[in-house]
């Protein structure tokens, strides 16, 4: 279960985000829409301990019972997916997702890539270089990826925008089938309403940014 409590996400001038609360259950998703500029990608990097300096955040962010909202980054258990799959250029696919699977032995965290690759109709794949694979491919590697880390909630800040409409939609079904069979939370920043899966919560963020008082911003 991901908590969040009063969160507010503001710019000395401005107050982006005010006094936001939400429940996020185990396999669902929390869907964040709104203009460029509305705060979307800064509520994320609140979520995940990497805000932009010179803005201001506070609010109680609580995660499976844990509070994380003061913990770094690396401590918050939360992964994430961007536009660009980000994938390690001079690694293979499969040391790409071993780099993210934990400390273990050898045979059984390769064991554990080559089935996760399987799963998503990549087998064999492992040897090849991500520029060798297709948009859909190393998409679907990414999102791989992210889920062998074993986050306790995952952020997907527009992660089908660049992809063509057929892609997009198959791959929205992809990661959304792996969040449900994982059990895993997970808030969807988009500004196109068809990503929106049946069932998520839907929070539009303009119709909560105003201006500050006199402004500055006590958050």
């Amino acid at each position: 279960m991901l908590e969040l409590d009063g969160v507010t996400v503001a710019t000395p001038q401005r107050v982006l985000i005010r006094a936001l609360s939400a429940r996020v259950g185990p396999g669902e998703v929390l869907v964040v829409m709104g203009e460029s500029g509305s705060g979307k990608s800064s509520l994320l990097a609140y979520l995940c301990g990497t805000l932009a300096p010179g803005l201001l955040a506070s609010g109680r962010v609580r995660l499976d019972g844990r509070d994380i909202d003061a913990l770094p980054t690396v401590q918050r258990r939360v992964g994430i997916l961007f536009q660009d799959d980000l994938l390690f250029p001079h690694l293979t696919v499969l040391e790409n997702l071993l780099f993210a699977l934990p400390a273990g032995a050898a045979a059984e965290r390769r064991a554990r890539a080559e089935a996760a690759l399987a799963s998503a109709g990549l087998a064999g794949y492992g040897p090849r270089l991500p520029h060798t694979l297709s948009g859909g491919q190393r998409s679907r590697v990414s999102v791989l990826r992210a889920l062998l880390a074993q986050p306790q909630a995952l952020l997907l800040d527009e992660p089908f925008s660049r992809l063509d409409m057929a892609l997009r939609e198959r791959f929205r079904a992809f990661v959304f089938e792996r969040l449900r069979e994982q059990r895993i939370p997970a808030v969807l920043v988009t500004h196109d309403a068809h990503d929106v899966p049946a069932g998520a919560q839907v929070i539009q963020l303009d119709d909560q940014a105003d201006p500050a008082e006199d402004g500055a911003v006590d958050a």
